[in-house]
């Protein structure tokens, strides 16, 4: 905090300059389960918990299985049930888009084993 109180002695000017050049968070999403690799049962819902940083160009985060879109996340934190899976291996992806839904690069995919 000490540089800020230097800073707001150059005047308003100085200090939007100074908060202007700190970094925005880093985009990321972190899919904490289901683990890679992690053997699902094909009767039961699965439990999808993650945690989304959209960054500057992202609004919010949709949830892919297989490459087909199954849910839309508006909470940047938390979890969502998917519906039950089909047997095999499946690929699970958060995407964060931008408010035309369009993705804008940043995700994470799992892969499971559905049995």
């Amino acid at each position: 905090m000490r540089w800020l109180r230097n800073v707001s002695r150059g005047g308003p000017l100085a200090l939007f300059l100074a908060l202007a050049a700190v970094p925005a968070a880093a985009a990321h999403v972190r899919i904490l389960a289901p683990a890679e690799g992690a053997r699902l049962d094909a009767m039961n819902p699965t439990e999808l918990i993650y945690e989304v940083e959209p960054g500057p160009r992202g609004e919010h985060v949709h949830v892919y299985v297989d490459g087909k879109e199954v849910g839309i996340l508006r909470q940047l934190k938390g979890s969502h049930a998917l519906q039950p899976l089909l047997p095999g291996q499946r690929t699970v992806c958060i995407k964060v888009v931008n408010k035309a839904h369009v993705p804008i690069g940043v995700e994470q995919c799992v892969r499971v084993e559905v049995e």
